[in-house]
């Protein structure tokens, strides 16, 4: 819960993946992914779900994630909470699709890669549990990423506003 927003950054790798995360509700209430940090029992609105004793879903991934960076992340993240004894926050018993509006003091997760990306950069602890080379070549690749994005967006609006 902890490194939640940094973990975003390995858990939904593109784009796209950010408008999953912030996507407006559907007509019948479901955005089908979490977009704050909050853990339940049983109920899958939820950022983590847990389903037992030593059981949890974590819903933050998409499906566009790395299978092996996903394992890595997690395990270090959860070993970290492990070892400072993190507090996950108190649990929420609502839906979260039809009553998320009353959870007001939960986190909410990145609006975009850029703020994962720089989320993840502020996160000293789980860069050094992912390797300190790793990271930085990581932050680097999905920066790069990010600008080409930017820049064929900007060139699209132009293009856009030009008339061509």
């Amino acid at each position: 819960m902890k490194h939640a927003s940094a973990l975003a950054t390995v858990t939904n790798q593109t784009v796209n993946s950010y408008k999953r995360i912030n996507a407006p509700r559907t007509m019948f209430g479901a955005t089908w992914s979490p977009n704050t940090v909050t853990w339940t029992r049983n109920n899958r609105t939820h950022m983590v779900h847990v389903t037992g004793p030593g059981q949890f879903e974590l819903r933050l991934a998409d499906g566009a994630t790395n299978p092996y960076l996903l394992q890595a992340v997690t395990i270090a993240a959860g070993l970290s909470g492990f070892r400072s004894k993190a507090d996950p926050g108190r649990r929420h018993d609502v839906d979260m699709y039809a009553e998320g509006q009353a959870v007001t003091d939960a986190p909410k997760l990145p609006l975009n890669m850029l703020d994962a990306l720089r989320d993840y950069d502020k996160d000293d602890e789980l860069k050094v549990a992912m390797g300190k080379e790793f990271s930085a070549d990581y932050l680097k690749m999905k920066h790069q990423e990010w600008n080409s994005f930017v820049s064929h967006f900007a060139r699209l609006e132009k293009e856009h506003t030009l008339g061509i």
